[in-house]
């Protein structure tokens, strides 16, 4: 299993990724690629069939005010860490190799 993790604030300023509005996030397609090692262009071929899949938690507690994205890809999961304003606090990606991701895990949002 391979993880990396990188504070947001460690990276190159860039544009927004994430935006936020009427309750809905917009992510950029290139970033869930770079996450997931699948080509940015396979983004929303492989969110429509159903092979990337995510899943949005709202903090609570010392996290309030946060946002918590997932995505699952075949033996990936790459996680986004936001506020309400879009910036890109943390972010972290997982290889789980040759074991499956459990189901509990892998969520359809």
């Amino acid at each position: 299993m391979i993880e990396s993790l990188q504070d947001a604030q460690s990276q190159a300023p860039s544009d927004r990724v994430i935006e936020f509005s009427d309750n809905t996030f917009l992510v950029d397609a290139a970033l869930i690629g770079e996450l997931l090692h699948v080509p940015v262009t396979s983004v929303p071929v492989l969110m429509r069939e159903g092979q990337i899949t995510s899943v949005c938690e709202r903090g609570i507690g010392e996290d309030e005010g946060e946002f918590r994205l997932t995505f699952f890809c075949r033996s990936r999961r790459a996680r986004l860490i936001t506020d309400l304003a879009g910036r890109l606090l943390r972010r972290s990606a997982i290889d789980f190799g040759d074991r499956p991701i459990p189901d509990a895990q892998r969520a359809t949002g």
